[in-house]
């Protein structure tokens, strides 16, 4: 009877503690933690754009760190406040770390103004001000870059300008080579790039296979690009197919090769958590509960992701899928 109590009292604070995850406690801002990106966002919420300044100093020509830094920033300042970002440009008039907050932010600001919805559901004044805020974004991202020609970040932000302002294929391969020239290999380059050869953009769902994998195919160990062809699965087929197509030999195959690249990245790989969320949450519709539920567990309480963020109920499509796993978890005894 003791150890009966003892196994049920072990199982309550096992739900209590990871099965059950409060609305509160989840940070939809940011993929996973990041100690100093955090105090840098709160401070920016609060007016003062110094500690963001010196996590820009402090990321130096580490490239995909700089490129998380703006884009998050600049989600501050375009759905949020703008008010530390202009603090800052008055503060430091020609400073390359600001004006590329400044083009991620304008680029950002355009899409908030577009909306998430379908392009038939959209009106025209949003569209009006989302192609508005997209030209005028392309003279930011020049500035952005000829203080700092050698940085690949304000050309990845242009990415989004070119898919919302339809670059023809060869505009597209251009900006591109200005990316690769600078950072071959580039996570977040690499992965928005993938969107524009999507069949809802810009290109076919041939064309983002082939995208992926000849990525993958050429990135080294550990650089995370072996999840692309995860990424353009998901986009190509996840409307279509239900748990049988995620469970195919194909499809683990892929999940299997994005999960051992993952495990030789760098454990401070900026791009690492949102990694994590994809595979965990393929894992979980593979039912392979126990290697999702270690996924999770290094991502916990964040859900800037995909695929949560194609979600309008983001928390609670997380939330879900999370406490399920940890349910599953505990009785799931297959192999993986």
């Amino acid at each position: 009877m003791a150890l009966l109590v003892t196994a049920c009292l072990l199982l309550l604070w096992y739900w209590l503690g990871y099965g059950l995850l409060p609305l509160r406690w989840q940070n939809s801002d940011l993929a996973g933690p990041d100690a100093a990106l955090q105090r840098a966002c709160r401070a920016a919420a609060r007016g003062r754009w110094e500690p963001a300044a010196r996590l820009f100093e402090d990321a130096g020509q580490d490239w995909e760190r700089r490129s998380l830094y703006a884009q998050r920033l600049g989600y501050l300042a375009a759905r949020r406040n703008d008010r530390w970002l202009k603090a800052w440009q008055e503060a430091r008039p020609g400073d390359p770390d600001c004006a590329l907050v400044a083009a991620r932010t304008r680029v950002l600001y355009a899409w908030k103004l577009r909306g998430k919805g379908l392009g038939q559901h959209t009106s025209r004044r949003r569209f009006d001000g989302f192609h508005r805020e997209l030209l005028a974004s392309r003279d930011d991202i020049g500035r952005a870059s000829a203080l700092r020609p050698e940085d690949p970040t304000p050309f990845v932000a242009e990415i989004w300008t070119a898919l919302g302002l339809g670059y023809p294929n060869r505009e597209m391969h251009a900006l591109w080579s200005e990316i690769t020239a600078r950072a071959p290999h580039h996570f977040e380059a690499h992965s928005s790039a993938l969107q524009y050869w999507t069949a809802k953009w810009r290109g076919s769902k041939q064309l983002a296979r082939e995208f992926a994998e000849k990525a993958a195919a050429g990135a080294p160990p550990g650089s995370l690009l072996a999840v692309l062809p995860v990424i353009a699965w998901y986009e190509n087929h996840a409307d279509e197919l239900g748990e049988a197509g995620f469970s195919s030999p194909q499809v683990r195959e892929l999940v299997d090769t994005a999960l051992a690249d993952a495990a030789l990245a760098a454990p401070d790989h900026p791009r690492l958590p949102e990694v994590r969320h994809l595979l965990a949450y393929f894992l979980h519709r593979q039912g392979r509960y126990r290697a999702a539920r270690e996924q999770f567990r290094q991502v916990d309480g964040f859900t800037e992701a995909l695929p949560w963020r194609y979600s309008f109920v983001k928390p609670l499509y997380y939330r879900a899928v999370r406490t399920k796993t940890a349910r599953k978890a505990l009785t799931d005894r297959r192999p993986h």
